[in-house]
């Protein structure tokens, strides 16, 4: 029976990938886990802990190879391979997204964006053209599309989605706001701005900070 991975370890996984990337970039080609540890801001025990769930990577008394550890967890993530990637709503962020170079380094390849908007519909967002979501049907069966980003209006995302699945499109990068519930088949990634804003703000809010007595007996 395959082991299944939590959730807690797959978050990390990129996050390996973005310092082990880092450290490639600075000459680094071997850490331990405590060196890596200080730098994430993770223990060592727990990295080894993830790293023991795909086999471990590290040798007693050596550590990580960096590029080799980044290499593997890049395959672990899949960016080993090559996704076509269709934009839904040609809003500011689905622009945004089109615009975007650094999908490409992984490994995602936008091949189309769609709206339903007549002042949208035709326009060009980088290297594509705004295309009519009546055309969307036709594009996926003439090609290869495995994730659909999704910023729509919330009454629409649902809906859109449903048919895309029907279409045989089983990845999903949605920035509506709500959280899509489709079958286990189905890879969903609901990616809400406005609450990772609110995080934000409540960690803001609650930074101690010097009151005005404080100040004041400190200049006395």
């Amino acid at each position: 029976m395959e082991k299944k991975i939590s959730t807690a370890v797959i978050k990390r996984l990129p996050r390996y990938y973005r310092y082990l990337s880092e450290l490639l970039d600075q000459g680094i080609d071997r850490i331990s886990s405590g060196e890596l540890s200080r730098k994430m801001n993770v223990t060592a025990s727990q990295i080894r802990q993830d790293f023991n769930n795909f086999g471990g990577f590290g040798q007693q008394g050596y550590g990580y190879n960096v590029d080799y550890l980044k290499n593997e967890i890049g395959k672990i993530l899949g960016l080993d391979k090559q996704y076509h990637v269709i934009i839904l709503g040609a809003g500011n962020l689905g622009r945004a997204l089109a615009n975007y170079t650094g999908f490409i380094k992984r490994g995602f390849l936008v091949c189309g964006i769609f709206d339903v908007d007549p002042d949208k519909i035709g326009k060009s967002v980088g290297s594509l053209r705004v295309q009519d979501m009546s055309e969307l049907g036709t594009f996926v069966r003439e090609n290869p599309v495995e994730i659909a980003a999704l910023t729509l209006p919330t009454s629409k995302a649902p809906g859109v989605a449903k048919e895309l699945l029907d279409m045989g499109i089983y990845g999903f990068w949605n920035f509506a706001a709500t959280d899509l519930h489709l079958p286990e088949e189905a890879a969903v990634e609901n990616v809400h701005l406005a609450e990772s804003l609110m995080r934000l703000s409540y960690n803001i809010a609650n930074i101690p900070h010097e009151s005005e007595g404080d100040k004041i007996n400190e200049k006395e």
